[in-house]
């Protein structure tokens, strides 16, 4: 296995972001701390750029577009077994953060995130072992509680709203509504 190189001629990194806004915000804030950054917004362009550069770090999206983060982790692994993953996400929970780390990402970040977060959690700590950040100490609101489950159930689902919604116990058109509606954020100071 190749060894992931530290020093500054292997600190290329991958950035897999569908928001354009946040990737080239984020893409020159790591360029700043000395990485050489390559973004794509898909896990198709993703894939074409890790085998052509080899980079040794990557910081992917769960929700990439049409494409699933977790899913984009084993195989940017099986292309570069060396590199270092990072999950970022806007939906932050605790399912999906082990989820990430079973998959091979080094560590889970949830969104919103700062350059110097995602540096600290792509180089700390060389023992390998991943671990959970940003897991928030104070008990989630129980909007976002619900949101998570909605979520979780969803995805046991395979997608189907009606199973979910049955798995729930709730009409259909209540979960659509609840679906449609953006995720719930967490705001300091929450109880």
């Amino acid at each position: 296995m190749r060894e992931v190189q530290h020093a500054a001629g292997g600190r290329r990194l991958l950035l897999a972001e569908d928001d354009a806004v946040f990737a080239g915000v984020m893409a020159r804030a790591l360029r700043a701390r000395a990485f050489e950054v390559d973004v794509a917004a898909s896990a198709a362009a993703a894939m074409r750029l890790a085998r052509v550069h080899r980079h040794a770090y990557a910081v992917v999206d769960l929700k990439l577009g049409d494409d699933n983060g977790l899913e984009l982790i084993a195989t940017l692994h099986a292309a570069v077994p060396a590199m270092r993953v990072l999950l970022l996400t806007g939906y932050a929970s605790i399912a999906t953060a082990v989820e990430a780390i079973k998959r091979g990402a080094r560590d889970y970040l949830a969104k919103p995130v700062d350059a110097d977060a995602v540096v600290r959690a792509l180089l700390g700590g060389d023992t390998g072992d991943a671990a959970v950040s940003d897991v928030p100490d104070t008990p989630l609101a129980l909007s976002r509680l619900e949101w998570e489950h909605i979520q979780r159930t969803l995805r046991e689902c395979g997608g189907n709203v009606s199973e979910a919604a049955r798995r729930l116990g709730m009409h259909r058109r209540t979960l659509q509504r609840k679906l449609g509606k953006h995720p719930v954020r967490e705001r300091t100071g929450d109880a």
